[in-house]
């Protein structure tokens, strides 16, 4: 990963026709989800009640939610005064999902969704976008961080105001009434913008890749986004389906990356095939005896949030239907097993001793660096903790395990409720966002993106896929179902391709040069 002074979801990192039907039944008809008990369903209930509280007290007059908000001794403090376009999609299918669930009533969502429209309306947005760094009270860019007085520059991140568009997009297919003024917006961002044509007598410099952001002081675009298996995707898939970036864009993006770009965490090994008159070399990694594609750093939000809103696994049943479940086993096992924590569920959070920080599975990611699943902040790695017998500070997130509903109910479930009983994580606005299973020791935060993704998996899980069918309707079917559905992953269980059957290592992709890319 680049740590570069880009957004939090850049870190971890098309208005379609109304449907006509998703709010035509009670959701309490219709509560269900693969794997999930009656017991189950009332708990996901009470984690939705809570979790919209917190999204409550996250929301100023404004419409716009701060970035999270902090626990002082027995209450919380102010939220504070700054957010992200992504904070503001979270927000805008919070508010959805809380409709949908009956949490609160239609005529309260209209009112929530029209003061965010209106402030979004009212802000600047060069080139069509919004910038990232944002005061929530009015919609203004920050010239300094309202933390700590560092500067900040206007930054337009291209998979913030993806996710942003999604949640558009969400209001369009959902709220009629609003979907004129969500519609200008969505008018004005078009993601080609950010998007280097691909050249083959110039792929390093026209490589067919979506831009990391654009430095709107400089004017100036900087990195790409090279690995599919990561939350970018989401930007790919939603220009795609306008018709702002050409379809075989996703076969452009790697699914391992190629040995000679950087270094990584193992050299992959795979087949190529072709799709879209792409030659994709299909790569994976081996992890605990299955083949996996990787994403960046092994995180939970990097490979599956999409999945809240896009039905990859079901469109894509040889390639994501392969790796998503294999991806969540790998996060199960290494926090069960491997590391002997527990719990599991690893992704960026706020870290328990204070700060942000990037949490993943190593063997899960392509970044040499890899995300680690425990906190390196005490001193020591993770082998020399088990060798000497202190204890690794393995730090957990929840919203990873509400990731993995789909994927390994059960599971998640259970472990769920082993935060729950073993540490004093969960509150009156849900959980917290991270602990250190180690000491208990928790963050005392609560961010408005992970809440957002919380909120967006429960809606999922107890309507019958609410949120996922409201964005992956009308062009989203249309162009990406087909786009994704022939593809084939060499990721697979145990056996599935014995050692040396027909795999060889990705010494190249390019006959020519390889572009670089950030993630």
């Amino acid at each position: 990963m680049t740590r570069s002074p880009v957004s939090r979801s850049v870190r971890m990192l098309l208005a379609c026709c109304v449907l006509g039907t998703l709010g035509a039944t009670s959701p309490r008809a219709q509560d269900r989800g693969p794997g999930l008990t009656a017991e189950d369903r009332v708990q996901l209930r009470r984690y939705a009640a809570d979790t919209w509280r917190s999204m409550e007290k996250l929301a100023f007059p404004s419409g716009l939610p701060a970035d999270r908000v902090h626990r002082d001794g027995a209450g919380w403090r102010e939220p504070v005064f700054e957010t992200t376009p992504t904070n503001i999609a979270s927000y805008i299918w919070s508010v959805i999902g809380a409709e949908r669930l009956e949490l609160i009533s239609p005529e309260e969502a209209r009112s929530r969704l029209t003061r965010t429209l209106q402030t979004l309306e009212s802000m600047n947005r060069p080139h069509g976008f919004f910038v990232n760094d944002i005061d929530p009270r009015d919609g203004k860019a920050l010239s300094a961080s309202p933390v700590d007085g560092s500067p900040r520059r206007p930054l337009l991140s291209t998979v913030d105001n993806a996710w942003l568009a999604l949640a558009l997009t969400l209001i369009v297919n959902t709220q009629p009434e609003l979907a004129p003024g969500a519609n200008r917006l969505l008018d004005a961002m078009d993601f080609g913008f950010f998007y280097d044509f691909y050249d083959e007598e110039d792929p390093i410099h026209q490589p067919g890749l979506l831009r990391v952001g654009y430095w709107v002081d400089e004017s100036a675009f900087y990195g790409h986004y090279g690995m599919l298996n990561t939350e970018a995707r989401i930007a790919s898939y939603l220009a795609i389906a306008r018709g702002q970036l050409p379809p075989d864009h996703y076969y452009r993006m790697y699914r391992t990356l190629p040995t000679e770009v950087a270094p990584q965490s193992q050299t992959p090994t795979g087949l190529v095939r072709d799709y879209q008159g792409v030659r994709v070399f299909e790569g994976a990694y081996e992890y605990l005896g299955s083949r996996v594609v990787p994403s960046w750093g092994g995180s939970m939000f990097e490979a599956l949030m999409v999945t809240l809103f896009l039905p990859e696994a079901e469109w894509a049943p040889k390639s994501w239907g392969v790796n998503h479940p294999l991806y969540v086993r790998g996060q199960i096992e290494h926090g069960l097993r491997e590391m002997n924590y527990g719990s599991w569920g690893f992704s960026p959070a706020f870290r328990p001793t204070g700060g942000y920080e990037v949490y993943g599975v190593k063997g899960l990611g392509t970044s040499s660096e890899g995300y680690l699943s425990y906190d390196v902040a005490w001193g020591q790695p993770a082998f020399l903790a088990t060798l000497t017998t202190q204890a690794v500070h393995g730090v957990v997130t929840p919203h990873a395990s509400f990731l993995a509903l789909p994927f390994a109910a059960r599971e998640a479930m259970d472990n769920l409720r082993t935060l729950e009983d073993r540490f004093p994580i969960y509150g009156p606005l849900g959980f917290q966002d991270s602990v250190d299973v180690s000491t208990g020791l928790v963050s005392g935060y609560v961010l408005a993106l992970d809440q957002g993704m919380i909120m967006a998996a429960v809606t999922n899980a107890l309507a019958d896929d609410y949120l996922q069918k409201a964005f992956s309707t009308g062009a989203v079917d249309r162009l990406i179902r087909p786009l994704i559905a022939d593809e084939e992953f060499t990721a697979g269980p145990p056996g599935r391709y014995p050692v040396g059957h027909l795999l060889e290592p990705q010494l190249t992709r390019l006959s020519r040069n390889t572009p670089a890319v950030d993630r």
